[in-house]
């Protein structure tokens, strides 16, 4: 599948959710269990919801026990996040195993379900310059700065698109070699968060 496919679901996604723009708003993915597409549009679901549990833990109104629990649903997104991404890499994983690397293939700095994890929150952050682009309730200097930053986002995401094939493409035909190495993340571990752990001896 090719990135503007990928960004194609993202979109969907994000245009899915605001049409309630509630962070509680039951998933319903349109795609085939276990699909590409599946996790994709999952992923993305993700984002787009962190994204707005972001934007209200910074409400300089909230009360403490509010934002303790949006804290503490912005860590599970992230472990789900993390998990997510990681069975993208499976697919890949899966997807190059029968091919046999080139003696000068090259490692790539990041998974290809990590660099889909940039996309997938540049089509977020797409979607809501935007909407700041399109203010006429604000000064035509903020108004101008947002259309810059605009114009700016959708550059990566053409550049961006153009990696993710790149790596794609060279990773079908060995040119670099499909290796993964788990996130490992430890906080939420509790076996490795040494507050969790201390908690169990008590």
């Amino acid at each position: 599948m090719k990135a503007d496919a990928m960004f194609s679901i993202f979109e969907r996604s994000i245009e899915d959710y605001h049409q309630t723009d509630n962070i509680d708003t039951p998933l319903k993915n349109p795609y085939r269990q276990g699909s590409l597409e599946e996790l994709l549009y999952r992923k993305n679901w993700i984002d787009t919801v962190q994204w707005h549990l972001e934007d209200i833990i910074r409400d300089p109104e909230i009360d403490s026990e509010t934002a303790l629990k949006i804290k503490r649903r912005i860590d599970a997104s992230n472990q789900d996040r993390t998990d997510l991404v990681e069975k993208i890499d499976d697919y890949y994983l899966q997807e190059f195993k029968k091919v046999e690397p080139a003696e000068n293939a090259r490692i790539n700095t990041e998974s290809p379900a990590w660099a889909i994890d940039r996309l997938s929150i540049l089509a977020l952050k797409i979607y809501h310059m935007k909407i700041e682009a399109e203010r006429s309730d604000i000064q035509e200097e903020l108004q101008q700065k947002n259309e810059f930053k605009y114009n700016v986002l959708r550059t990566q995401q053409t550049d961006l698109s153009i990696a993710i094939d790149q790596l794609l493409e060279d990773l079908q035909k060995g040119e670099r070699i499909m290796k993964v190495y788990r996130q490992m993340k430890m906080y939420n571990d509790p076996e490795l968060n040494p507050v969790l752990y201390a908690q169990k001896k008590e």
